[in-house]
């Protein structure tokens, strides 16, 4: 696996980012604690207690379920990292406008929150090994053998969030877009025949078939480059980082990783 302590900004390809638009304000202010708090693997080993940012509202990554318990993917990723370092965890749930500065103000030890790594973020943060990769998919009816790649959206009538990224791929490719409120939305329009297709993200797409399974619908075509997605934290604190990666290693050798994404996705996501 890759390591992604410490690295300078490099170009990544892909959809850069699983959460939406940065905070750029909160992004470029960077760490303030970068090169000057002590060794924080060595403070969370001695406390007992790794402390974690994350939404609690963004589901199936990290989310609040009928009980009101915390759970989803990201949560279970992290509950497993925590329990192999043999400390505790106590998450900090926040909006994701408020996040990073969160982490810059040293709130929380690390962010577990489907973080994309991109060459802005990789300016002021360091990642650990990616544990999510994703990317766009175009989705048809399951019935529809015509399209089968994202060159076949030229003329089609693709059911969109107008502002996502998404949009704009469909729109690079020659699709008509439908506009429409979110994914629910965009596959009644598919199904309804009143959109052909809908481009989106292929995590949440397959969330969606696993909720749905008889939703009626397929992964036509999925982009090659796909985003990588991991775990965040302050620079300076590159102990921490490789006792993250060990672990999320010895979970990809293992099969827990597998194992996890297999859950909530219904495939492996973590490679």
């Amino acid at each position: 696996m890759k390591k992604w302590v410490g690295i300078s900004a490099i170009a990544l390809s892909g959809l850069l980012g699983a959460c939406g638009s940065d905070d750029a304000a909160n992004e470029n202010e960077g760490s303030q604690s970068s090169g000057s708090e002590e060794n924080l693997l060595a403070q969370i080993q001695e406390e007992g207690m790794i402390t974690v940012g994350t939404e609690g509202t963004y589901a199936p990554f990290t989310f609040h379920d009928d009980t009101d318990k915390l759970t989803g993917y990201d949560v279970e990723v992290m509950n497993e990292i925590a329990e192999r370092m043999g400390v505790e965890v106590e998450y900090k749930e926040t909006q994701w406008d408020s996040m990073f500065e969160g982490l810059n103000s040293s709130r929380f030890d690390v962010i577990a929150n489907q973080v994309g790594i991109n060459e802005e973020r990789l300016e002021t943060y360091d990642f650990s090994t990616p544990y999510t990769y994703s990317g766009a998919v175009v989705v048809v009816p399951e019935d529809n053998s015509d399209i089968s790649a994202f060159e076949d959206l030229q003329g089609l009538n693709s059911a969109q969030s107008l502002t996502s990224n998404y949009a704009e791929i469909a729109t690079e490719y020659g699709a008509e877009l439908v506009q429409v409120e979110g994914l629910a939305q965009a596959i009644e329009l598919i199904k309804t025949g009143r959109a052909e297709v809908t481009v989106n993200d292929k995590l949440a797409i397959l969330d969606f078939q696993k909720q749905q399974p008889d939703a009626g619908i397929k992964i036509a075509a999925e982009e090659e480059n796909a985003s990588e997605n991991a775990f965040m934290f302050r620079q300076g604190n590159e102990e921490l980082i490789e006792e993250f990666n060990k672990h999320l290693e010895e979970m990809q050798e293992d099969g827990t990783l597998a194992e996890i994404s297999e859950e909530w996705f219904g495939e492996d996501v973590s490679q």
